[in-house]
């Protein structure tokens, strides 16, 4: 580790070996990316660039913007590390995790130009439509039975047919008990497990020669098989039929099986680059929704505020994706609940340099090393965020005083899908997805506190930050909005 180097003015060397860092992530490591580790957990991180040994990894973390960007942008840190249970399940040949070279630019290359083509994305806004009118059913029809709302499951349910719907062209009824539905829940709950638990392998790799716990390695070699069953028979049903024309709303299959010359993937990868949309699309769509509807109960003017743009823009009318891209306050909303609740603060911003790299601030980091990004200290970061530990959304509208802020990674302020080369490829389709879904749950209901469960902001980390007890609201519908259900209109009375 002799090239660690430190970096002028910043004290002592920022490289902490792990022996002595042991007690640490012994600690933390379980819960790596969750506030309260990124807060007070690596206080020795309070240099731009800070090393770090974990096991046999050396890494490198950062709460530095100036630096993030460095990291995120450049061509020397273009790998990301893959965790065991990742390649396991074969997430190494999809888009997340490929290793780069010309695999992983044809994948992005296919992302881009037909996945998530701005075209194919507003083409299939009556899916989204029609998941979330499902979900407010259901959520009134909840309301009405118990008086009060869990909603996470009501927003995992929404995003896993809406995810399905996009990329397999069918819906399941998540709400539904038939063989194939529960069969998909239970891969979807599994392969979510396997990924966001913590594997000391991951760090030691010899260790998984005699200890797994969590038997992870075992679990995800049995998960494979089924996952390749259950995508297979999809992509046969759509060989089947005549799929030699595509257009804008085209499914995900559709468009990989119609991709030509060396475009063309082979049908293992095409599993992989699937299964791995299910995953990301599912998770982080509910998660941020959740997080957006918690802050919102907690903060009632807030949601007043939001409930009179609606009213102002749209009236008794359905919310639209059109709509909802011209309510600046939704988009200060999720913007700031992105900014509070960035949803994986550490880890999904983790690099794999591919060479020596010589930073700004005078450190050297070696090939191989991880590189992580700390959002959450960023976002929290006094020196970049006034009042940083406030729910404000005005601080991103113009109108208040506030910054017009681009999420996508422009602004490494606020990053939430990450940036440069490894930038998230669907950040369009959630923020359309989570942005219409907000603006129809305020829309539809006011919401309040579940006084028996108040909400709870502690978070944990799986494959996302999420919260640590699923939220319990209470749901009151209002008057006269028109819930579009099919051919038909209903509409919602106080109760």
């Amino acid at each position: 580790m002799d090239k660690w180097q430190e970096p002028n003015g910043y004290g002592p060397n920022p490289w902490t070996p792990w022996p002595s860092y042991l007690g640490k992530f012994v600690q933390f490591e379980p819960r790596l990316g969750s506030s309260n580790t990124c807060s007070h957990g690596f206080k020795p991180f309070c240099h731009p660039a800070h090393g770090v040994q974990l096991g046999l990894n050396p890494v490198v973390i950062t709460s530095d913007p100036k630096i993030a960007r460095e990291i995120l942008a450049s061509s020397h840190f273009a790998d990301r590390p893959i965790k065991q249970s990742a390649k396991t399940l074969m997430f190494s040949r999809a888009i997340g995790f490929a290793p780069n070279g010309a695999y992983w630019l044809l994948l992005r290359k296919i992302a881009s130009a037909h996945l998530f083509a701005s075209k194919r994305i507003a083409s299939h806004e009556a899916g989204r439509q029609m998941d979330c009118t499902t979900m407010l059913s259901a959520i009134a029809d909840e309301q009405s039975l118990h008086g009060v709302v869990s909603l996470r499951k009501h927003l995992q349910a929404a995003a896993l047919d809406n995810i399905m719907g996009t990329v397999f062209g069918k819906r399941y009824n998540m709400t539904s008990t038939s063989d194939e539905a529960r069969e998909l829940q239970e891969m979807v709950r599994e392969g979510f497990e396997l990924l966001g638990a913590f594997n000391w392998s991951d760090y030691l790799p010899w260790l998984s020669y005699f200890y797994d716990p969590h038997r992870i390695i075992e679990r995800c070699s049995a998960l494979v098989p089924r996952v390749r069953k259950f995508v297979k028979k999809i992509i046969d049903e759509h060989r089947q039929v005549d799929s030699s024309k595509l257009s804008d709303n085209s499914d995900f299959v559709h468009v990989l099986l119609n991709l030509e010359g060396d475009e063309r993937l082979e049908e293992d990868d095409m599993i992989a680059v699937l299964w791995e949309m299910i995953f990301r699309g599912t998770d982080t769509t509910a998660l941020l929704t959740e997080w957006v509807m918690a802050e919102l109960v907690l903060n009632p003017d807030v949601q007043d505020k939001l409930h009179q743009e609606l009213n102002s823009n749209v009236g008794n009318k359905n919310v639209t994706d059109s709509d909802a891209t011209k309510l600046p306050y939704l988009q200060a909303v999720v913007k700031e609940t992105l900014r509070v609740h960035p949803p994986g603060p550490l880890l999904s911003w983790a690099r794999l340099s591919t060479s020596d790299v010589h930073l700004s601030n005078d450190m050297v980091v070696p090939a191989n090393t991880t590189a992580m990004v700390n959002m959450w200290a960023i976002t929290h970061d006094p020196e970049v965020w006034e009042d940083p530990l406030v729910f404000k959304p005005e601080r991103f509208l113009k109108t208040e005083g506030g910054i017009d802020m681009d999420v996508r990674g422009l602004d490494l302020r606020l990053a939430p899908f990450g940036a440069g080369r490894r930038v998230c490829p669907g950040k369009n389709l959630g923020l359309v997805t989570v942005s219409l879904w907000v603006a129809k749950l305020v829309h539809h209901f006011k919401w309040i506190q579940d006084t028996v469960n108040p909400i709870d902001l502690t978070e944990v980390l799986k494959l996302s930050c999420e919260m640590k007890n699923p939220l319990s609201v209470v749901a009151i519908p209002k008057t006269g909005v028109q819930l579009t259900r099919g051919q038909g209109l209903i509409k919602f009375n106080v109760m």
